[in-house]
């Protein structure tokens, strides 16, 4: 690195601590708190299950421990806000770096576009987001960036803790999601780092009758990029300027993490 850029390096960081400190650059967070009745992805019968989240008490300033307080907690990979690896998919299962404790630092802070289909969700809960779509909304916001995350807002966020927000029936879930030509779109011409959601999973709820079966999962972790999903606050941030802080627990050869996922937003003025 030469010394100007080192030096242009600094006062970008210094800029930004500055806004961070004056508070002109606003941290938002887009995790729910991770809790016992926290919903879990529901497979069929015939396969396992992801484990919601457990926490039992240690101590807590007592006979157990006078002077601390602590807990044990237990949970899938896949509970609450969370990260998938391109493990987690049988597509991704042979490629290098595709576990969350081999993925390169520099993937985990990008920036961060939002895709708002939250009227077109409300209306149609099985919603599915096409290259048309996504074409359409490039017309009005233009190009998706190459590296940054594409965040779905559907509002599907506000239906935690009621029935709506996994929407089981007897058929499977309902609830909006890629189709399989916006995912070939997204990754492969526009050159994506990743795709969040704010369902439960990165496909649709319906997504086992697309095909591929699941093609976010499939489409994404087989070219090596990453999933975000129970995202929150969406609608906190701009169309574009976000830069989005998305890092996993670092486990061992894991799929994926649960993870405080936060973006820096320039503060909106009064």
């Amino acid at each position: 690195m030469t010394t100007a850029a080192a030096t242009s390096g600094a006062d970008l960081l210094q800029a930004l601590a500055a806004g961070l400190v004056s508070g002109s650059v606003e941290i938002v967070d887009l995790a729910h708190t991770l809790s016992p009745d926290f919903p879990v992805m529901v497979l069929p019968p015939e396969f396992g299950q992801c484990q919601p989240f457990r926490i039992e008490e240690v101590s807590r300033y007592d006979g157990r421990g006078p002077g601390w307080y602590w807990n044990n907690i237990s949970m899938s990979e896949h509970a609450g806000t969370h990260f998938d690896a391109p493990a987690h998919w049988i597509s991704g299962k042979n490629l290098p770096e595709a576990t969350v404790d081999a993925i390169p630092l520099d993937r985990l802070a990008r920036p961060a576009v939002v895709l708002d289909f939250s009227g077109e969700s409300a209306k149609d809960e099985d919603f599915l987001l096409t290259r048309a779509h996504l074409e359409a909304w490039e017309a009005e916001n233009g190009a998706i960036e190459a590296g940054s995350w594409a965040l779905f807002r559907t509002g599907w966020s506000k239906h935690l803790g009621t029935a709506k927000y996994l929407n089981l029936r007897e058929d499977g879930a309902h609830s909006p999601g890629p189709a399989s030509d916006a995912m070939e779109f997204l990754v492969k011409e526009r050159g994506i780092v990743g795709f969040g959601t704010e369902t439960i999973g990165t496909d649709a709820g319906q997504g086992s009758h697309l095909s591929p079966p699941y093609p976010a999962h499939f489409i994404l972790h087989g070219n090596g990029r990453y999933g975000l999903q129970c995202l929150d606050a969406l609608d906190r941030l701009p169309t574009r300027g976000a830069l989005l802080f998305a890092a996993p627990l670092k486990i061992r050869h894991g799929s994926g993490s649960p993870l405080r996922v936060f973006a820096l937003v320039p503060r909106a003025e009064d």
